[in-house]
């Protein structure tokens, strides 16, 4: 009985990379509640999208959790991937991830912060922009907000925003153009390029 619970407690704990230089490694994940990792379904969509955009491109994920996002574009030669992550022991393992992965600090940071707070100050900016906050949070407006009025994204930039279905009713800044969508009774996955 006692194997079933660890082989159950390790599924769970993990993420894998679906393409590039790391494709099919697994990487831990810190059993944390309200982290939410994106499926491999998802991420395999949105990679799709951003086929022609990874490469040596500037990232942020802004709301970093289990980092299945900036570890695939990372994999996908992205230039530099900024992790944001409120969650102490969960930053520590997206670096202990990043140090196994051999990236360097050129190449990734992890900020250990309020994800809010740290955009209203950031003074950075980024090609592709990965929004996927806890759900039920209603981090969305505040997130999205932040990042116009501190121009992080670059002129024609991408964001992806992730988010429960029930809420997606946040409203992105006029100059953003809704290039793609993906929609499931749960989940809405929409992909903006700044004009």
């Amino acid at each position: 009985m006692k194997r079933d619970v660890k082989k159950t407690q390790a599924a769970n704990g993990a993420i894998r990379i679906i393409s590039g230089q790391w494709r099919g490694r697994k990487l831990p994940v810190m059993d944390v509640q309200g982290l939410r990792p994106t499926t491999d379904r998802n991420k395999e969509t949105l990679f799709n999208w951003l086929m022609a955009h990874t490469q040596n491109s500037r990232c942020l994920d802004a709301f970093a959790g289990s980092g299945g996002l900036g570890f695939e574009a990372l994999s996908r030669y992205a230039k530099h991937v900024t992790f944001i992550e409120l969650d102490k022991k969960v930053a520590a393992n997206l670096r202990n991830n990043l140090t196994n992965l051999k990236v360097s600090t050129q190449s990734a940071e992890v900020i250990c912060a309020d994800s809010l707070r740290y955009l209203a100050k950031l003074e950075d900016s980024f090609d592709l922009i990965f929004l996927d906050p806890p759900f039920h949070k209603n981090l969305l407006p505040g997130a999205i907000e932040k990042i116009q009025h501190q121009g992080l994204l670059n002129e024609n930039g991408l964001i992806y925003i992730e988010c429960e279905t029930q809420n997606a009713q946040y409203t992105v800044p006029s100059n953003w153009r809704l290039l793609k969508q993906n929609q499931s009774s749960q989940v809405t996955a929409n992909l903006y390029q700044a004009d």
